[in-house]
């Protein structure tokens, strides 16, 4: 049975006060904490969940690779404009009053949250009785010390990073083709690009920036201008299994690549000359492709059948 009285808030608000020694931010207790930042930089703020992930995270309690799941999208997407976190909150949705799971969720938060020096600084849980699965919902704020526009050039040299499979999206179109059935893949969290991203503007200059999530591959187009993106599948970064299995079930290419990262997860879009450099640099990355003058098209040879696609 559902209680209000929430018993473990006292449990949550000492996991919440633990992250608190940040250099980024003093965090005073009070009825909500406050905040007094140290830096004087311009900020940004990014909102993101796992969707229909939760579903199988639910159901085989992988509340870990959940919050990993969360923060992943949202670090991701901050990695895209050069943002370094200091501040999250967060909105935790279950099905039931399952004191345990809340407790394990903000734990598994909390002691990522100290690792990266991010505050958690307030949050919320909701018990939907009746749906199916899951969901933490995070919103998190970041600070840029260099603000960059983030937009390809042509002639740059596009540069894939590998995925680690499905990340936390596509995963409506997997349950609607595959079914409820559980997979291993279904709840294997999804990679964190943020640190090596951060790592590589320090050095290297790096026009374009995209992470791969819904939308998949259309998502160039936020970045190309007046740009076309030329984009031949390398075997080094070959689709994990799941892909092929998902391909079988008679889906398109074109449906595969504006659906999943088909194993790459994140796209660079750098000068030629800083290309072999950051390749380098970078671990399970390779070139995917090149900027060309155009009207905003993405063309890709899919590693599926080798077909050309235009998105």
């Amino acid at each position: 049975m559902y209680n209000p009285t929430k018993p473990y808030k006292h449990q949550i608000l000492k996991l919440i006060e633990g992250t608190w020694n940040t250099p980024y931010a003093k965090v005073e207790k009070d009825i909500y904490p406050i905040i007094t930042k140290k830096f004087s930089y311009p900020e940004v703020q990014h909102t993101d969940g796992i969707g229909t992930k939760g579903f199988y995270h639910w159901q085989k309690r992988t509340f870990k690779n959940a919050v990993l799941d969360s923060l992943a999208m949202n670090l991701n997407d901050l990695a895209m404009v050069g943002a370094v976190p200091y501040a999250i909150q967060n909105h935790i949705v279950l099905p039931k009053d399952d004191h345990k799971a809340i407790l394990e969720i903000v734990k598994a938060l909390a002691i990522a949250c100290s690792k990266r020096k991010i505050a958690m600084t307030g949050g919320e849980t909701s018990i939907h009785s009746g749906s199916e699965g899951m969901d933490i919902g995070i919103t998190i704020s970041g600070f840029i010390k260099n603000r960059r526009k983030n937009q390809c050039q042509t002639g740059d040299i596009l540069i894939g990073l590998a995925s680690n499979g499905l990340h936390s999206n596509g995963l409506t179109k997997v349950k609607e083709i595959l079914g409820p059935k559980y997979r291993p893949e279904f709840t294997e969290p999804t990679k964190i690009y943020m640190d090596e991203i951060l790592s590589l503007l320090n050095t290297y200059k790096v026009n374009g920036m995209m992470h791969i999530t819904g939308g998949a591959f259309t998502k160039l187009k936020d970045i190309l201008g007046n740009s076309n993106a030329i984009i031949s599948h390398p075997e080094k970064l070959k689709p994990q299994k799941i892909f092929y299995d998902i391909y079988s079930k008679t889906l398109s290419n074109k449906i595969m690549y504006s659906t999943f990262n088909c194993g790459i997860g994140f796209i660079l879009s750098v000068p030629k000359k800083e290309a072999s450099k950051i390749i380098s640099s970078l671990k399970n990355s390779d070139v995917i492709g090149e900027v060309v003058k155009g009207k905003g098209e993405i063309q890709i040879k899919s590693i599926f059948d080798q077909k050309t696609i235009i998105l």
